[in-house]
């Protein structure tokens, strides 16, 4: 995989309050009249998860989750400790194009569902998911190793905790903090915490479930 070519994220193009995403939506597709396409009829699908303290024993976590990709091409899904962390601890690529998943930020809340069969071992270990946006299902994400040009990319942004912007003029991203509700060995979810205290509800949230 070709490298970034990333020498560094442009501040001055990071946008650094959530309420401004439809804006960062609406300067990456000026005219786009872009659809999803699938082979057969397309399926929708409700995933719920109650997010409460009573879901983890010790609570919720905070970990760090970015979303980047080429203007043309796919996003990767990177969710690490911390935004220092070298080592992520899930890093997935989604059957969603970049312009796409900018589209549907201007319509606000969006929420992917990864859905795995039953398997043995650590739920986010699983290679492949069922993927599914606003209960609309997409296709396959992969999980897979970070490339270099993954880590080259993570190392530029560590002093980032949360926006979203330009990188190298080509690469956009999203970022931010999460929580992390660890509802059993089969369910994990992710939502966005935004860092606008003066808005309530999350507008970005991943579900991960594994069929029993």
């Amino acid at each position: 995989m070709a490298a970034y070519g990333v020498t560094s994220v442009h501040c001055e193009k990071q946008v650094r309050s959530w309420r401004l995403l439809r804006s960062m939506a609406e300067l990456l597709l000026p005219t786009c009249n872009c659809i999803i396409t699938q082979e057969n009829e397309p399926q929708t699908k409700q995933f719920r998860h109650k997010r409460s303290s009573s879901s983890s024993a010790s609570g919720p976590t905070t970990v760090s989750g970015t979303l980047y990709g080429h203007r043309r091409g796919k996003v990767t899904l990177c969710i690490q400790a911390n935004p220092i962390s070298t080592s992520p601890i899930l890093l997935l690529d989604l059957a969603i194009p970049t312009n796409v998943l900018a589209k549907e930020m201007k319509g606000g809340s969006i929420r992917f569902a990864f859905e795995s069969g039953a398997s043995a071992g650590p739920l986010l270990s699983m290679p492949a998911w069922t993927m599914y946006c606003n209960g609309r299902k997409l296709g396959f994400a992969v999980k897979r190793k970070p490339s270099r040009a993954d880590v080259e990319l993570l190392e530029k942004m560590q002093n980032i905790v949360d926006g979203a912007g330009l990188a190298d003029d080509d690469v956009t991203y999203l970022r931010g903090k999460f929580e992390r509700y660890h509802g059993s060995s089969n369910s994990d979810s992710f939502h966005l915490v935004d860092p606008d205290a003066a808005r309530n509800g999350q507008e970005l949230s991943f579900y991960f479930l594994r069929s029993c």
